[in-house]
């Protein structure tokens, strides 16, 4: 599993339960079933610590919000699928540094508490922006013995 950055804010949601209609068997791909969902995402030192404005963080209500849409009109089948896409969101539209994101049905077996998946996506570095290692992405590559080419 991959370490969390100490330099890392990380705004949480814990335990979203929610019912949609998602799985690959029959008997789920007509009658909506409950999951619980985990967010975590990072921030490298958010901004709200000092201004005190929602604004400069992530709002954390407001990616309640999309999740629960995010359930209401997704046509995926897969809990791999369906994670990739809070994934996405959660870094494409709320600025999510990295993200780790577990789904779980707790109701799939009833001998088990319950089965899911938890992964976890970082945002791609913007042309001429810092890495996590302090360099930029062409230092990154000249520092690993590639030099890229000119165009």
């Amino acid at each position: 599993m991959t370490a969390v950055s100490p330099a890392l804010d990380l705004i949480l949601i814990e335990g979203l339960r929610l019912e949609t209609v998602i799985g690959i068997h029959v008997s789920e791909l007509h009658v909506p079933q409950p999951l619980v969902i985990d967010v975590v995402a990072g921030l490298p030192r958010a901004r709200a610590c000092d201004t005190d404005q929602i604004a400069d963080t992530i709002d954390y209500g407001m990616l309640r919000e999309r999740l629960l849409r995010l359930a209401a009109e997704h046509r995926i089948q897969l809990l791999e699928a369906f994670a990739e896409a809070i994934c996405d969101i959660t870094i494409g539209e709320f600025g999510a540094a990295w993200v780790r994101v577990k789904v779980v049905k707790p109701q799939k077996f009833p001998d088990l508490a319950a089965v899911g998946v938890q992964i976890e996506r970082e945002a791609a570095p913007r042309a001429g922006t810092a890495t996590p290692h302090g360099a930029t992405p062409v230092l990154s590559l000249i520092g690993a013995g590639m030099v890229p080419e000119r165009r």
